[in-house]
């Protein structure tokens, strides 16, 4: 009995020392929210570059629609959190602000379907930058942040900017785009991703610079006494 306790404390030894070698104490953990088109992405990227941290969106936890026709996977609407495998994404975001690593999915967004038998390993840094469009929306995940951000940004920017991303990298029309915006991304915002806006720390304007914006986090950040080693 006590070589198998003295055997589980080496290993979980082991597993403390090599988690301490890649971060020696868990991250600043940061939301930052918005609609779709708002600036979120742009925005937590530049922070995560600029904090020598990560960012984890939560594209890869969309559920996995194998069971039904391609025809009706294509027809589900994505901007409603339904969609989203929320129990995983809750469980990977908790592992992360412990710091610890974990498997993330791979999602096959062409088929709508986790590719089988694969995940991807994602380690936090010393800054995590949690991003999506429910970043603020799921109630389990709110007591895991430092720091809420929710980016402020009219409808009509939001639309062209999906516009453009839509047509110019997913090869779409003008008319499909518009027809999807109306018909559930507008809808999902005033439904889930607005509303949500009241659980953030502080609103940043999403139709400013973005350097404004990085400096609209970092002053709060400073406030908060979140940067480390910073005075």
């Amino acid at each position: 009995m006590s070589d198998t306790l003295n055997q589980t404390s080496a290993a979980n030894s082991v597993q403390d020392e090599e988690r301490t070698k890649y971060l020696p104490f868990p991250p600043v953990v940061l939301a930052i929210a918005g609609c779709s088109g708002s600036g979120k992405t742009t925005l937590a990227a530049e922070l995560a570059r600029t904090l020598g941290g990560v960012h984890f969106h939560f594209d890869n936890y969309y559920r996995d629609l194998v069971h039904l026709p391609l025809a009706t996977r294509a027809e589900q609407n994505f901007d409603d959190p339904a969609l989203i495998e929320s129990p995983l994404l809750i469980e990977h975001v908790a592992a992360l602000s412990r710091g610890e690593a974990i498997e993330r999915p791979l999602y096959d967004f062409s088929r709508y379907i986790r590719i089988p038998g694969r995940t991807e390993t994602f380690r936090p840094g010393p800054c995590l930058l949690v991003e999506g469009l429910f970043a603020l929306y799921f109630p389990e995940l709110l007591p895991l942040y430092q720091l809420r951000v929710y980016i402020d940004t009219p409808d009509e920017l939001c639309f062209e900017r999906r516009l453009k991303r839509d047509m110019e990298e997913r090869g779409r029309t003008a008319e499909s785009v518009k027809r999807q915006y109306d018909l559930t991304v507008r809808p999902a915002s005033l439904a889930y991703v607005r509303p949500s806006a009241v659980h953030a720390d502080i609103h940043v304007d999403g139709s400013g610079a973005l350097d404004w914006k990085v400096e609209r986090v970092m002053a709060e950040m400073r406030t908060r006494g979140l940067l480390r080693g910073a005075s």
